[in-house]
């Protein structure tokens, strides 16, 4: 937990060891409340080859040097860029940092000209939910869904920049 002795720094994925952590707060989640997909694995075992060198970003939240969060913004179409594996160490959740995660996720995708964000994630994690609905991210109608890669997905949300 941030506090006046500890610093919370968010910052972009800039070595292996980021790269190791981002794989080991998703994977720890996923695996937790479902199964990891072929989708995860692809993305979690080469998220700068997945995410950043098309042209996305992957950021990690620091506590002092301790990677306790982390999560990518991924070019998916012409101005849309999805939110993608968002995750906290249980141990520090509740904290604000997942918040300030997306708020430099939502940064970076108007920085890099997207109009619309998109994610995708699972009624059963109401909080992180809630926390998207914060964001200004609306619920999309059954029609307007696209194919997913995930089985778990049965949460499907926009926000228009």
């Amino acid at each position: 937990m941030p506090d006046a002795t500890h610093t919370l720094t968010i910052a972009e994925l800039s070595s292996a060891a980021d790269a190791e952590a981002f794989r080991t707060l998703n994977e720890a989640w996923i695996e937790r409340y479902f199964t990891l997909e072929d989708e995860d694995r692809a993305i979690l075992g080469d998220p700068v080859g997945r995410v950043v060198e098309p042209g996305g970003a992957v950021f990690v939240a620091r506590l002092d040097t301790e990677v306790i969060g982390c999560i990518g913004i991924m070019p998916v179409g012409d101005g849309v860029v999805e939110l993608v594996k968002m995750a906290v160490s249980p141990a520090h959740q509740g904290h604000g940092t997942g918040r300030r995660l997306i708020a430099a996720a939502l940064d970076r995708a108007r920085a890099l000209g997207a109009r619309r964000v998109a994610l995708e994630s699972n009624s059963g994690l109401a909080s992180a939910v809630h926390l998207y609905e914060a964001f200004g991210f609306r619920h999309l109608d059954h029609d307007e869904v696209a194919p997913s890669p995930y089985v778990r997905a049965d949460v499907h949300m926009v926000l228009d920049l």
